[in-house]
């Protein structure tokens, strides 16, 4: 077990070396390391394993959680449209439409095409909005409409959990009894979850950060978005359904930016995990042997799958938005994986479907990541002359031109009511949340987080930022923030306050040149120096 562990790692992080030089994302790699694995140690059955597929599966689940984060209830109800209209309907005449060519042309049988038309209705949560999210087009305006239809598909895992079901003949329940059950389980969820969020959530991490241990901090994250996802698991719901709601109601407290900055290591980690279980069901002995089924099957679905998209979207949005949301959602997910195995172990789909099934899907979701890359490029080939708004135009606002204050204490403050007073736009950044606490009622954009964490900086835009005026305490922060800076702009756009003569000649030792040291500079003087 050790050497195939190793080897896993070695695998692929050799195959993601070298993808990266060709500008590929990690996606590939970790499918393509997983199929490897599979044929040097014999592990296509492994991936059946019960262990290994719910830890995989942890990896889609800290994804919702994250995406969870960036969307508080409010913003949930301003989709509405995208998630309960567009998606809904998304997946009800994708699900028909390969119903009826599957039975009616094709001559399938009448269940079997009715699990196929659910699988190829659904697509990949994990792997597209884990590529909006390293490139920031999830705030786009294509990236909310796919990310509105993904949410009603996880969503609908739960009635296509129920069909499976009865079309197994599992149990001797009425379906007015389970659809009874399933709306007081979601009741319950919600009332459960909510409660928590509302009376219990802020009180909790406040105790928490008060501690001021970073490990504490973390271990509340894991809890919150592991045991969200347990308590929707035993009411019948998905994990991922239940860590999606946890993070929206994380969304809502000041804690949200610093608690995605802490989770994302072990949400890519077990996501890699994910996409190493995809690679390991790729069969060659099928892809062979049925490679003209799986040709024709593959481009029909992505054809089916773009036309019903774009025009579902074209309804109320440009020709640009419709086509890169369609192109988005083209790929059939990781759930129908999970449905046609489970369509298998029933005897409700024949092995040999099921295997050619799930070759295909694995085929559009290493395409996926390729599609995705190059979406600017192909609508912009397409409707080159198009006169409609962009659809890269962002769905929220951007940070762009401001200044950002990393440190809130006296000194900064006074550089923050400047600021304001003329009307020049920052953001600032603190973590002690007795700070936080006195200064936030007057300096609304003051964020709770981390200034060390890369993502965090990439969140409040200092790569677009006019200045970055650093003023923390702690030396071995300090330092640590203005290493992680100087990997997003020059050192000329970089203002450090520092203590004394020593933390100077640390923080020139990186090449910053803009040192102020206390008590030799006023926040006064520097305002001179930095606006006049």
């Amino acid at each position: 077990m050790l050497t195939i562990i190793v080897s896993t790692i070695f695998i692929s992080l050799v195959l993601n070396i070298f993808l990266k030089k060709l500008q590929l994302p990690t996606i590939i790699g970790y499918i393509f390391t997983g199929t490897i694995i599979a044929y040097s140690f014999g592990l296509h059955e492994a991936v059946n394993n019960h262990t290994l597929k719910e830890l995989a599966e942890f990896g889609v689940v800290f994804l919702m959680f994250t995406i969870g984060l960036e969307f508080s209830v409010e913003h949930l109800k301003r989709m509405k449209y995208e998630v309960f209209v567009a998606g809904t309907i998304q997946i009800v005449i994708s699900a028909l439409s390969v119903y009826f060519i599957a039975f009616y042309i094709v001559g399938l049988e009448e269940q079997t095409s009715f699990i196929i038309g659910l699988a190829i209705a659904l697509s990949s949560t994990a792997i597209v909005l884990k590529t909006f999210n390293e490139s920031g087009e999830i705030n786009k305006r294509f990236g909310q409409r796919a990310l509105g239809i993904l949410i009603m598909q996880d969503i609908a895992v739960i009635p296509i959990l129920l069909i499976i079901g009865f079309m197994s003949n599992q149990g001797g329940d009425t379906i007015s009894t389970v659809v009874l059950e399933m709306f007081l389980s979601a009741l319950v969820l919600l009332a459960i979850l909510f409660a928590i969020g509302k009376y219990l959530l802020e009180p909790f991490f406040n105790a928490i950060v008060k501690t001021d241990s970073d490990e504490l901090f973390i271990g509340t994250i894991l809890f919150l978005a592991i045991g969200s996802s347990l308590l929707a698991h035993n009411l019948g719901f998905s994990y991922s359904l239940g860590a999606f709601i946890a993070g929206m109601l994380i969304a809502e407290t000041k804690y949200k930016h610093q608690v995605e900055a802490d989770l994302v290591p072990f949400r890519d980690i077990l996501l890699g995990i994910f996409f190493i279980t995809v690679g390991m069901q790729i069969n060659f002995s099928v892809i062979f042997d049925y490679l003209g089924v799986i040709a024709a099957l593959l481009i029909g679905l992505i054809i089916l799958k773009f036309i019903i998209i774009f025009l579902i979207i074209r309804l109320d949005e440009n020709n640009k938005t419709s086509l890169k949301t369609a192109l988005s959602l083209v790929q059939v997910g990781e759930f129908s994986l999970a449905l046609l195995e489970l369509a298998r172990t029933y005897d409700l789909i024949e092995p040999l479907y099921g295997q050619v099934m799930i070759v295909t899907i694995v085929i559009s979701m290493i395409l996926t990541p390729l599609i995705l890359k190059n979406l600017s490029t192909i609508s912009d080939f397409i409707f080159k002359d198009t006169l409609n708004v962009d659809s890269s135009i962002d769905f929220e606002n951007e940070y762009e031109n401001h200044m950002v204050l990393i440190g809130f204490g006296e000194f900064g403050q006074n550089i923050a009511n400047h600021l304001l007073e003329n009307s020049i736009p920052y953001v600032a950044i603190e973590n002690n949340i007795d700070i936080y606490h006195k200064a936030k009622e007057k300096h609304k954009s003051l964020i709770f987080a981390n200034g060390v964490k890369k993502d965090i900086l990439k969140h409040i835009g200092v790569a677009k930022a006019n200045g970055i005026i650093v003023t923390i305490n702690n030396p071995k922060k300090l330092y640590a923030v203005c290493h992680t800076l100087q990997s997003f702009i020059p050192n000329n756009k970089i203002f450090v306050k520092v203590h004394n003569r020593f933390e100077k000649d640390l923080i020139e030792e990186l090449g910053i040149k803009n040192i102020i040291v206390e008590n030799e500079v006023s926040s006064e003087k520097l305002i001179e120096e930095l606006f006049i």
